[in-house]
């Protein structure tokens, strides 16, 4: 048999058994399919396929539908991810372009991946621990006070409030604030969080005796947001579909609902991304038993990261059932992703 053919009746049989929910029979597929074959040559076709493990027979019935081995390789065979169309486009860029914050991005990408692909959307916040250092800005807030502001090049923005033991809103405090500010940045600016961390352990050192309690307390200050606060965070939304697929997964949706609620085990379906160049726009998709958790051996997951410059900072993708349109899943995916590295960019 030809094996150009044998992935058409496959691809056929994949395409067909997504639309319709439906085992796949070889009448149907020579009567919506141009093999130039008779049902008897793709009847052949299939059983080679199912002894190969890509199909096989639900129940007693002529028609056959794709394994997650099947599925494996149409996702792999896919020449080209499915571009999406302009006004699609169009629409992405319209509603992210609106976002006021990070938190702001994070909840309308969440929403849009939700609502473009039909399926439970995820976020994964940007990683700390893979940011770096776009600002630091010291602020006066009175006679005593101070307000330490940092920003990351994702966009994310942690404030803290340090009380000195030496009046700021003189003339000699307003010298020394600005004196810190730019020792401090010219440490830390540009680098990653934990060598920003390493780097400010030696800016007291600049300073005379008398002001180095209060340049001490700024660097401390800094190292709770640099080190303390690189918890990972994911957001979901569209858990509601998955009852549109009820039938899709052999037990209940039940198991699913259960991984979606770990969030280390969402954080595990972008650990494979790491850091590292985001350039190709590489998707990745894993597909049932792909998956070490038991709960999400029913599904599939389509992923990829986004980020700032040329370093990914987080992740984001989708999780359905295994009949999923991965085309058009994964062109959305890919597409939200490059919005929202545009939108850290910025």
């Amino acid at each position: 048999m030809s094996d150009e053919r044998r992935l058409a009746v496959l691809r056929a049989i994949v395409q067909d058994y997504v639309r319709t929910c439906e085992p796949v029979g070889s009448k149907a597929l020579v009567d919506r399919h141009q093999f130039g074959v008779s049902a008897a040559t793709v009847r052949n076709d299939m059983a080679l396929l199912e002894e190969e493990g890509l199909i096989h027979a639900p129940h007693t019935s002529a028609g056959r539908v794709p394994t997650d081995a099947g599925y494996r390789v149409f996702v792999d065979r896919l020449s080209a991810i499915k571009p999406m169309s302009p006004a699609e486009r169009a629409a992405i860029g319209r509603f992210l372009h609106d976002a006021v914050d990070l938190d702001d991005v994070v909840d309308r990408t969440v929403r849009l991946l939700a609502s473009l692909t039909h399926q439970v959307a995820v976020v994964q916040y940007p990683s700390l621990s893979r940011s770096t250092v776009r600002h630091i800005e010291l602020v006066p807030m009175g006679r005593d006070r101070l307000m330490v502001i940092l920003i990351a090049n994702t966009g994310r923005v942690e404030q803290r409030i340090v009380t000195a033991d030496r009046v700021l809103d003189d003339l000699a405090g307003q010298a020394l604030v600005g004196r810190i500010r730019g020792e401090i940045l010219a440490q830390a600016a540009g680098r990653g969080f934990p060598d920003a961390t390493t780097a400010l352990r030696s800016v007291p050192d600049a300073f005379e005796p008398v002001d180095r309690d209060l340049v001490r307390s700024i660097v401390r200050c800094l190292d709770e947001v640099l080190e303390g606060e690189r918890e990972e965070r994911v957001v979901l939304a569209g858990t509601g579909n998955l009852a549109r697929f009820g039938a899709d997964f052999p037990r209940s949706i039940t198991p699913v609902l259960e991984a979606l609620e770990e969030h280390v085990v969402l954080l595990k379906l972008f650990g494979q991304l790491g850091a590292g160049s985001i350039g190709g726009d590489a998707v990745a998709v894993t597909i049932g038993h792909e998956n070490h958790h038991e709960g999400l051996t029913s599904a599939s997951v389509v992923t990829t990261g986004y980020g700032s410059g040329s370093e990914l900072v987080g992740g984001l993708g989708v999780l359905g059932p295994t009949r999923m349109d991965y085309p058009s899943t994964m062109a959305a995916v890919r597409a939200v992703a490059r919005y929202v590295s545009e939108l850290l960019e910025a």
